[in-house]
């Protein structure tokens, strides 16, 4: 009876110790994504798995969507996680087939667990054509905290206000290698050319140049994309 207890109590211990090591992160902010209409509705960090959960709306008739097998989580240290399992959605070359426009499909991605401490991660799909990608997925909570109040603020600040609104979030997180710099870099650069303000934007775009930023190159070609290019 003794030892019964003790093993009971050993359980109940190791499920609470599995819980506090368990996170979600709720809608994390990214620095930029392949699909419009495609989002990140939480990530789930376990022991034993990390678990993303997405939902893509559908724009036209006839639209379908599946899932490579080559799929990647990808850490700041560039360690490669691979695909596990696929929940409600088909794997590729088999294809969800929406019914109608505007239509959601909500499903879920299973790969191996992080290690410890990972603030940030690109989530990559490797196939043919129409792969989706997502760059600088946050999953620090303080920082998206900090984002998720900028970007509202921002939707009514003006443009002055936005530079300094950006600055404010990049200045303290610059040398650390986040995987969100590159898109608070853009907003810095917007908000200047926003503000007529040329030659800020100039020093701003050869800034995020020399930056040594997580995939500096795609966002400089984002700007560039948009006419940006100094």
């Amino acid at each position: 009876m003794k030892i019964a207890k003790n093993g009971v109590l050993f359980l109940f211990s190791g499920l609470i110790s599995a819980q506090l090591c368990a996170q979600t992160v709720l809608r994390p902010n990214q620095s930029l994504k392949s699909h419009e209409t495609l989002e990140i509705v939480s990530v789930e960090l376990k022991p034993d798995k990390t678990l993303v959960s997405l939902a893509v709306e559908n724009r036209r008739t006839g639209g379908t969507f599946c899932a490579d097998r080559n799929i990647y989580i990808i850490d700041p240290a560039g360690t490669r996680l691979k695909l596990k399992k696929t929940t409600g959605i088909p794997v590729c070359p088999d294809s969800y087939i929406f019914r109608g426009i505007g239509e959601k499909l909500n499903f879920s991605l299973e790969f191996p667990p992080l290690k410890a401490g990972v603030a940030w991660i690109d989530i990559v799909e490797e196939c043919e054509s129409n792969c989706f990608w997502f760059y600088g997925v946050t999953l620090d909570s303080e920082l998206n905290r900090r984002l998720d109040a900028a970007f509202l603020a921002a939707s009514v600040n003006n443009a002055a206000e936005n530079i300094t609104l950006f600055r404010n979030i990049l200045d303290p997180i610059d040398s650390q290698n986040q995987g969100i710099e590159g898109l608070l870099y853009i907003n810095i650069i917007n908000a200047s050319l926003e503000n007529s303000d040329k030659v800020g934007a100039g020093v701003w775009y050869k800034r995020l140049a020399a930056s040594g930023a997580p995939r500096v190159n795609q966002y400089l070609k984002y700007l560039n994309d948009l006419g940006i290019k100094y």
